[in-house]
C-alpha cells in the first residue's frame, strides 16, 4: 500500500488528513493533542460547503479524543451582522457540532493582533504605506513580473510607529493607509509581496462598537488566534495553500506557538452555487425568498426542506477528505437524505394530483376507520386512524382510460388495492363537456376489508387514498434544482443567473389524511408512493404547507449502476 513519506502503516488506510493527525499522535508532536477550530467569518449564511468543514473539524477533534472551538473570524464591520453570528451558532449545533465554552471571536483579541502588529513595526517587519488601493494593487506585480516596492516602505520605526498609532487614534480616513508586511516583492508567491495587515475601517462593530476605527486583516488575524487558542491543526480549504507560507512568517516572525495549517479540497456540487457573492445576490435581488429558501444550499434552507443532520453528516462522510477538487453529484447528497428518511420518516397518506371516486356500492352515511401504522415492518412506532367513507381521492395518474401495457393500476374494468381497504373496480367514467375526466365511479368488495381477499385473489396494483370527506386541503411545494446547469456559472458569456431554472418551484393543493394536521413544523413524513415532505414553518393546523423534501426515486443508484457497466 503506498503512504506518504514518514506515515506508518498504522494510519495508511486513512484519508490524508486523518492520516496526517495520527501520525502526528505518534511522534508526540503538540504532546499528542488534537485541538481543532471551525473559524466561520459572520457575514453570511453556512452552505453545504461550510457542512463538510464542520464535519471535518468537529469530527477529528472526536475520533480523537480532542477539541474543537467554533471562532468567529470578525475582523470586517462593514459586512458582519450578529443576525449571522445566530445563524451560524444554530447551524453548527443542529448538525453536531458542540464546543462547549470554547465559543471564541477575532474580535476578543483586537488588543493582542494590534500590540503583535507593533512588535513588527517595531523589529522593522513591517510599515505604513500611504498609497492608494489602486497603486498597492499596480505595483505588486504579477506571476511573470515582481512587485515594485512602495516609496513608503522604508520609513523609519519611530514614523511608522507615530502613524499606526494615528491610524488607531482615527486621524485619518479610510483607504488613505495600510499597515503592510515587509517581506518580499520579488517573491514567486504574491501573497508574500509586502501583504496588507491592518486598513481603516471608520464603521461600528457588531461586538466592539466605535472602540476600533482600524482592523485586522483575514491572514494576519487567523494565524494568531490560532496560536492563542492553543490549536494544533489549522484545517483550511486549498484556497489558502498559497496563504500557508504568510501564516508561517507571521508566526515565526512574531516567536510565538505555531499551530500547522494543513489545506484539503472544497465542496463542488452540481446544479448549485457556493460561491457567498452569488448566494448574497441571489437572495438580495429576490431571486430566492431568503437564505432559508429550501432551494439554497444553505444549512438552514436545507433543514427547512427537511433535510437531516445524519443525512448530511453521512454525504460529507461519503464524499470524504481529498487535496483534489471535484464536482460532486446533488443526487448524492439526495440519496444520503432518502436513505436516513426511509428508516425515520412515518408513512401516511397524501394525493398531489386528486382525481375523485364514488364507491355507489359504499353505504353514503357510513365512516369507518382503519388502524394504519406508520410503517409497514413496524420499524418506525406507532399508528393512527384514517377514515373511509363513500367518496374518496385518488392520485390521477392511478388511473388510465386506455391503459397502457402492463398498467396495474386503475382502468375501466380493471381491480386493484386500495392501501390498508379494500378492492376496487372501476365501472364508469364521468367527463365534463370538454372531455376531461372529472370522476370515476367503482364498486368495492366489502370482503376485502383490510385489504386482503378471503377468496385468495391477487390484485397487482395497490394505490393510495384520502377520504374526500375527511381530507385536509394543504399547500405543498414542490422543489427542483435551483439551475439548469449542472455547473452555473461556468460559462463566461453567461451570468449564472441566466441559468436560474424557471420550475424550480412549483406550489399545488394536495389533499392529505387529517392526522396531519396535527403534526408539528420540522415534522418529516413520507407521502406513500409519491415522496418525502417535511412541514413548513408557514404551516398551521387550519392551512397545513408542506415542502417537498426528495422524491422516491433514487437517481443516484442509476448512476452507480451505469458507471459500473
Amino acid at each position: 500500500m503506498n503512504t506518504e513519506p514518514g506515515i506508518s502503516s498504522e494510519t495508511a488506510s486513512l484519508d490524508f488528513l486523518r492520516q496526517r493527525i495520527r501520525q502526528d499522535g505518534l511522534d508526540g508532536r503538540f504532546d499528542g493533542r488534537v485541538h481543532t477550530r471551525f473559524p466561520p467569518e459572520p457575514n453570511g449564511y453556512l452552505h453545504i460547503g461550510h457542512a463538510k468543514s464542520i464535519c471535518l473539524n468537529f469530527g477529528v477533534a472526536a475520533e480523537n479524543n480532542g477539541l474543537c472551538n467554533l471562532r468567529f473570524d470578525d475582523t470586517n464591520p462593514v459586512k458582519e451582522d450578529t443576525e449571522y453570528v445566530d445563524s451560524i451558532r444554530e447551524d453548527v449545533r443542529w448538525l453536531g457540532g458542540e464546543w462547549d465554552d470554547r465559543e471564541f471571536y477575532a474580535s476578543n483579541y483586537f488588543d493582542r493582533l494590534y500590540a503583535f502588529a507593533e512588535q513588527l513595526i517595531m523589529e522593522g517587519k513591517a510599515y505604513v504605506d500611504s498609497q492608494s488601493a489602486d497603486e498597492i494593487r499596480e505595483s505588486r506585480g504579477t506571476l511573470k513580473e515582481p512587485g515594485r516596492e512602495s516609496p513608503y516602505r522604508n520609513r523609519s520605526v519611530e514614523e511608522n510607529l507615530d502613524l499606526f498609532r494615528r491610524m488607531k487614534a482615527g486621524e485619518f480616513p479610510d483607504g488613505s493607509c495600510v499597515l503592510r508586511a515587509k517581506i518580499d516583492m520579488a517573491s514567486p508567491n504574491l501573497v508574500m509581496r509586502d501583504p496588507t495587515l491592518y486598513r481603516i475601517r471608520h464603521a461600528a462593530h457588531h461586538r466592539t462598537g466605535n472602540a476600533w476605527c482600524i482592523y485586522p486583516m483575514y491572514d494576519f488575524t487567523h494565524c494568531i488566534s490560532d496560536s492563542i487558542e492553543g490549536i494544533t491543526h489549522s484545517i483550511c480549504t486549498l484556497e489558502f495553500v498559497n496563504n500557508r507560507e504568510l501564516y508561517d512568517w507571521v508566526l515565526d516572525t512574531l516567536g510565538i506557538y505555531h499551530p500547522q495549517q494543513i489545506e484539503f479540497a472544497r465542496l463542488g456540487l452540481t446544479y448549485t452555487v457556493l460561491s457567498k457573492r452569488k448566494l448574497i445576490e441571489l437572495v438580495r435581488k429576490g431571486y430566492v425568498n431568503g437564505w432559508d429558501d429550501p432551494r439554497m444550499p444553505t444549512i438552514c434552507g436545507m433543514r427547512r426542506r427537511g433535510y437531516t443532520p445524519e443525512s448530511i453528516r453521512d454525504f460529507c462522510a461519503r464524499i470524504g477528505v481529498a487535496r483534489a477538487e471535484n464536482l460532486v453529484e446533488y443526487s448524492l447528497l439526495e440519496f444520503c437524505v432518502r436513505e436516513h428518511l426511509n428508516a425515520t420518516a412515518p408513512r401516511v397518506l397524501g394525493v398531489l394530483d386528486p382525481i375523485k371516486i364514488v364507491i355507489e356500492n359504499y353505504p353514503e352515511d357510513q365512516t369507518e376507520y382503519f388502524d394504519m401504522p406508520f410503517s409497514s415492518d413496524g420499524s418506525i412506532p406507532g399508528s393512527r386512524k384514517v377514515p373511509f367513507c363513500r367518496e374518496l381521492y385518488i392520485e390521477r395518474e392511478d388511473f388510465r382510460e386506455d391503459p397502457p401495457k402492463k398498467y396495474h393500476r386503475l382502468f375501466p374494468g380493471s381491480e386493484v388495492r386500495l392501501r390498508f381497504a379494500y378492492y376496487i373496480t372501476c365501472t364508469d367514467v364521468v367527463k365534463d363537456a370538454q372531455g376531461n375526466i372529472t370522476e370515476l365511479r367503482c364498486v368495492y368488495d366489502p370482503e376485502t376489508r383490510g385489504g386482503n381477499s378471503p377468496d385468495g385473489r391477487k390484485v397487482k396494483g395497490t394505490i393510495h387514498w384520502v377520504s374526500a370527506r375527511h381530507a385536509i386541503s394543504a399547500k405543498v411545494r414542490l422543489y427542483d434544482h435551483l439551475f439548469t446547469s449542472p455547473t452555473p456559472g461556468s460559462r463566461e458569456d453567461v451570468p449564472f443567473t441566466e441559468e436560474l431554472n424557471p420550475d424550480s418551484l412549483k406550489t399545488i393543493t394536495a389533499k392529505v389524511e387529517p392526522a396531519l394536521a396535527s403534526f408539528s413544523v420540522g415534522s418529516r413524513v413520507q407521502f406513500e408512493r409519491v415522496g418525502y415532505f417535511c412541514v413548513d414553518p408557514d404551516s398551521t393546523a387550519e392551512a397545513p404547507v408542506f415542502n417537498r423534501t426528495v422524491s422516491l426515486k433514487d437517481s443516484w443508484a442509476k448512476i452507480e449502476k451505469n458507471s459500473a457497466r
